[in-house]
């Protein structure tokens, strides 16, 4: 579900549903956000790093999670709001938090980047927000953070068209750290980790506050909670989950 490994001051966070692309489910999530919080009460760990095992850093929220949640009768804003929770709680923690992505970086996998203080991803890595796709909408802070980070032109395209775009697009925007060769990712992550560690301390996580704070003007809270009542509203007003449906019978067909 999630490995967790030690190097030096950086603690790297390894979500390890390889064969689920490591698509987003509770246990990963509530896993995610215990390991933050070990990590932010660890003095020697000075850093974080998130990366995903197999194919792909992250596919977004487990569309068969939530198909569960719809099958039991139940919504899956509740779920959804963890996920938030997990962002806010990645732009708000005193450590640097670090992404390394590849493969894809999709929906959630995305909304977990944009929350954090520095991205790399390896050559070829497909990036977006991919909601609409599958007849959703985010709920997790794609709809907040992307025109901010990215710029409001490729922001609104990335949400309006669902398109997916390789790595090297984002490096005119400045998000991306950097792009590395195939298979260079986590190591490029550990090293820029590790430049973040070594300026660690007080006055880095006060500085973070201090650009978290003003992220929230407009308040960040405000608009995360806009996203998330637009996706509640959303679900209970269409038949999202026959949509998930017909997108898994694809996807398996081939």
């Amino acid at each position: 579900m999630l490995r967790i490994q030690r190097r030096g001051p950086v603690r790297t966070l390894v979500l390890q549903r390889p064969a689920r692309r490591n698509a987003l489910d509770a246990p990963l999530v509530d896993a995610l956000t215990a390991a933050l919080t070990d990590a932010e009460h660890d003095p020697a760990t000075r850093a974080v790093l998130v990366t995903g095992a197999g194919p792909s850093f992250c596919a977004g929220a487990d569309l068969q999670h939530l198909l569960a949640l719809a099958d039991a009768g139940a919504s899956p804003v509740p779920f959804l709001r963890t996920v938030s929770d997990l962002t806010r709680r990645i732009e708000r923690s005193p450590l640097p938090v670090v992404a390394a992505l590849h493969g894809h970086a999709v929906a959630g996998g995305l909304e977990i980047a944009l929350a954090c203080d520095a991205v790399v991803a390896e050559t070829g890595t497909l990036i977006g927000d991919g909601h609409i796709r599958n007849h959703l909408v985010p709920g997790a802070g794609s709809a907040v953070r992307m025109r901010r980070k990215l710029g409001d032109s490729l922001g609104r395209w990335l949400g309006l068209s669902g398109e997916l775009l390789p790595a090297e697009r984002f490096l005119p925007t400045g998000w991306l750290h950097a792009v590395v060769d195939t298979g260079r990712g986590a190591e490029e992550g550990l090293r820029v980790a590790e430049a973040l560690a070594a300026a660690a301390g007080p006055a880095q996580a006060a500085f973070k506050a201090v650009l978290a704070e003003l992220d929230d003007e407009p308040s960040v809270e405000a608009g995360l909670r806009v996203e998330l009542e637009e996706f509640a509203r959303h679900w209970a007003t269409h038949d999202v989950p026959a949509e998930l449906r017909r997108f898994l019978t694809r996807r398996a067909a081939g």
